[in-house]
């Protein structure tokens, strides 16, 4: 018998968002130039190649991958809303602390800056997320879900902040001209 047929089916759709939300994450990427710089995609989307900017690639996905999951399914599979919500803001604080930390450790300690290496962080940071956000779906920590949601919406009022107001931190700065 596989692992994965023993798991719940909200375990599995966690699971499941790592290649998706990796795909969508890398879309959004791009997403900000095929609108033709609409400024509200400016909002959701990297809008030039800072560190911060490219962790708006996991932030709007996520909240989406799970709260959908969440609204579709609550009644169905009797979902605990604290668990799923305190979960959801692990597994996005969790990937968006991991791309920094990942970016700067290599770039830092191997000196070089590399394509390849920065895709597979995005792989890598949804992966931590997810993982640790199953965690605590499986051993909840207290927070209920008016906290975990009210926490959420403060780190989108934040990107929005820090998107029209960037702190003049390297984090912030781009790389490139955009």
């Amino acid at each position: 018998m596989c692992m994965f047929e023993t798991l719940l089916p909200q375990e599995k759709w966690i699971l499941l968002g790592i290649p998706i939300l990796f795909l969508v994450g890398s879309i959004f990427h791009y997403l900000y130039q095929i609108s033709g710089k609409a400024p509200f995609v400016a909002f959701l989307a990297p809008i030039n190649e800072s560190v911060w900017e490219h962790t708006k690639m996991v932030v709007l996905p996520l909240i989406l991958w799970w709260s959908l999951f969440y609204l579709s399914q609550k009644e169905q599979l009797s979902l605990d809303a604290d668990a799923w919500f305190s979960a959801l803001l692990v597994s996005l604080l969790v990937s968006i602390l991991a791309i920094p930390f990942l970016y700067y450790f290599y770039t830092e300690a191997f000196g070089v800056s590399l394509l390849w290496v920065d895709i597979l962080i995005l792989l890598l940071a949804l992966a931590l997320g997810q993982l640790l956000g199953l965690f605590v779906l499986r051993h909840p920590f207290g927070l209920d879900s008016k906290q975990a949601i009210g926490m959420i919406l403060l780190i989108l009022v934040f990107y929005c902040i820090a998107t029209l107001h960037p702190p003049k931190y390297p984090m912030f700065q781009s790389k490139v001209e955009s």
